[in-house]
């Protein structure tokens, strides 16, 4: 079992994920052409979106297969011309999880986030990065967006809460503390209260992780300033401004969702 996760998912899930994703972001960026508009990212063109997953994806490899203690950058993409973009993301995505396939389950490596168990950690990480840039590439090809099963969705709200947004980069601050309960509505247990402050955001499983046939705060739990539910692939795709927000039911104080929708890009 991965450590840390939201609802126990395993390594392998999390690397078959990967490898599914990966294949259906190259499919798409081959089908869109390497010109077309990112709506997620209106800076990007497709071989922007290319060029940064496969860099990304050999970085993590090359993590992985060294075990490396110290972060490193990113290595910079070779010249490419346009016919060469997507082999070489294919290339770098099988690559890569052949690396979580093989790695050592005990494997030391650095993190970018606090992690018990590095492996559990990367491929964790990887899966989330790749199915993000899987629907921006969908999107861009003007594809459906291939389903998430609900289980991963809502693991990936739980590291978006208490991993990455609570990093110094999070633009998620309030002048005076707030609170706002983030719950996706289809799975047990997923369900977080988030304190915003001049600080990074600090996100708190409201529920435990299994057992809970409904998700609910305590009793006596103090009201939230905000409530932000859905079922929890719209909660993911829209916490990561990939969907509009309109899936989305917000209860309370509308400005702290506003806020979110400004500043909770990544």
């Amino acid at each position: 079992m991965a450590a840390g996760t939201l609802v126990g998912m395993e390594i392998t899930e999390f690397v078959e994920t990967l490898r599914l994703d990966g294949g259906l972001l190259a499919d798409a960026a081959q089908e869109a052409g390497p010109d077309a508009a990112i709506p997620a990212c209106p800076e990007w063109r497709m071989r922007d979106l290319v060029v940064h997953v496969g860099r990304v994806h050999r970085w993590a490899t090359e993590i992985v297969t060294q075990g490396l203690q110290e972060p490193i950058r990113p290595a910079e993409a070779p010249e490419l011309t346009d016919d060469e973009l997507v082999p070489w993301l294919r290339e770098g995505h099988h690559q890569l999880v052949l690396a979580l396939h093989g790695a050592p389950r005990d494997l030391a490596a650095w993190t970018l986030l606090p992690a018990d168990a590095p492996l559990a950690f990367w491929a964790r990480r990887q899966a989330h990065e790749t199915s993000v840039h899987r629907v921006d590439a969908q999107q861009a090809a003007a594809a459906s967006l291939t389903p998430l099963p609900s289980a991963f969705a809502a693991d990936g709200v739980d590291e978006l809460l208490t991993g990455i947004h609570s990093l110094e980069r999070s633009k998620l601050r309030t002048d005076v503390p707030r609170t706002v309960r983030v719950r996706a509505t289809n799975v047990p247990g997923a369900d977080w209260t988030v304190h915003l402050s001049d600080a990074p955001p600090r996100a708190i499983r409201t529920a435990p992780a299994s057992g809970a046939p409904v998700n609910e705060p305590p009793a006596d739990a103090k009201p939230a300033d905000c409530t932000i539910e859905a079922p929890a692939e719209e909660l993911y795709l829209a916490l990561w401004n990939r969907l509009p927000w309109d899936a989305l039911t917000v209860t309370g104080e509308q400005a702290l969702a506003e806020l979110w929708r400004e500043k909770g890009g990544i």
